[in-house]
């Protein structure tokens, strides 16, 4: 545990525990089915490799090193707290240095590390079942959950989501599991075959966390702050903030500034990987354009009005628009200069999209694409 002053300011266990204790049980499924559906996701993901490397043209033999693990909702929680706990460390280190200097400190005592590892159990059993795959950049390895070496991550895949998502559409169960293996796979070739973009990634993410405030009274005032806004209560004389979200209203300008390039990176990554998904999905996935046309409809749909609110509160419904405008870059690119030009969008940070050009592709292909050339 990570302690301040002597208290646990995230009781990561409990996290865990909370998480699992909360998250609603998977779909019904007999134990031979389980096994089944087991073995035919790790078939899957391993047939993707050349199926994205190919159409990618990102071949790369480190892709081997990071390993594939099929696991239930509470292994997707296990593996996700260890995620967080390493890269929430300089930030936790960070408040241990300030702990106790000025009034702040009480608060922090009083809001400790059982209410804290309770609070992030409760957000991991809402986004436990909603997760069908995830590529683990940040990824600690543990005896139960081996990650590749060097900093390497893993590939997650959620048999349990998965199954219920491809009953809930009514599409063809192994064309879907090839499907969302296609998707995951292309997150785990982009960060093996581009040996930066993980530490691009990684110290944009402590950029942010380093401009967090860890004044305590500091925080509470932002939080007001932004309860009023989401509530309509803002202070007279104050603008609209468009909609944003909690998650956004509490942020420092610096930090907003360092969000528009994740933002811009991660629609980078999740368009590129629909696409891929897309564009190989014909060869191999038969019935490719009626799951998409059913996924997608089932994204913008949403869910129950209580699940609606809460993707507006984390700020998930900015995951949803990822997706969606990253996806257009890439199309747009693609046809714009072909596979081998989109793909200079690897050479360096300095060739990744900015949140602007995600919606003008037209002004990345002139900036990295010069005339001249």
């Amino acid at each position: 545990m990570t302690s301040i002053g002597g208290a646990e300011m995230v009781d990561w266990n409990l996290a865990v525990a909370t998480a699992t204790r909360l998250v609603r049980p998977g779909p019904e499924v007999s134990r031979d089915e389980a096994r089944a559906v087991v073995a035919e996701l790790r078939r899957h993901a391993k047939s993707s490799e050349e199926h994205v490397r190919s159409f990618t043209r990102m071949g790369t033999d480190e892709i081997h090193d990071t390993p594939v693990l099929v696991v239930d909702r509470a292994g997707w929680v296990r593996a996700n707290v260890a995620g967080f706990r390493e890269l929430l460390k300089p930030l936790l280190e960070k408040m241990q240095d300030r702990r106790g200097s000025g009034p702040g400190g009480a608060v922090l005592g009083a809001v400790g590390g059982k209410v804290t590892g309770v609070e992030l159990g409760m957000l991991l059993s809402f986004l436990a079942s909603r997760v069908l795959g995830q590529y683990e950049t940040f990824a600690p390895a543990t005896r139960e959950l081996p990650a590749g070496a060097n900093g390497g991550g893993r590939l997650l895949l959620v048999a349990p989501n998965i199954v219920h998502v491809e009953r809930e559409l009514d599409v063809n169960p192994h064309d879907f599991r090839l499907w969302v293996c296609l998707h995951e796979e292309t997150h785990r070739t982009q960060f093996s075959a581009v040996p930066w973009l993980r530490d691009h990634i990684e110290g944009e993410i402590q950029s942010f966390l380093g401009e967090t405030e860890v004044d305590p009274m500091t925080v509470l005032e932002r939080v007001r702050e932004a309860a009023q806004s989401l509530a309509g209560g803002r202070p007279e004389g104050e603008e609209d903030d468009g909609g944003r979200s909690l998650v956004e209203l509490v942020q420092t300008p610096a930090q907003r500034e360092v969000l528009a390039r994740l933002t811009a990176v991660m629609s980078l990554l999740e368009g590129h990987a629909d696409f891929v998904m897309d564009g190989v999905g014909p060869a191999v996935v038969p019935s490719v354009a009626e799951i998409r046309e059913k996924f997608k409809e089932r994204r913008a749909r949403g869910a129950s009005r209580l699940d609606q609110a809460l993707r507006k509160l984390l700020g998930l419904d900015a995951k949803l628009r990822q997706y969606r405008d990253g996806e257009r870059f890439v199309r747009a690119v693609v046809g714009e200069v072909g596979m081998d030009g989109f793909n200079r969008v690897w050479t360096s940070p300095n060739t990744l999209p900015t949140k602007a050009e995600i919606a003008k592709p037209a002004d990345w292909v002139a900036r990295v694409h010069r005339k001249g050339e």
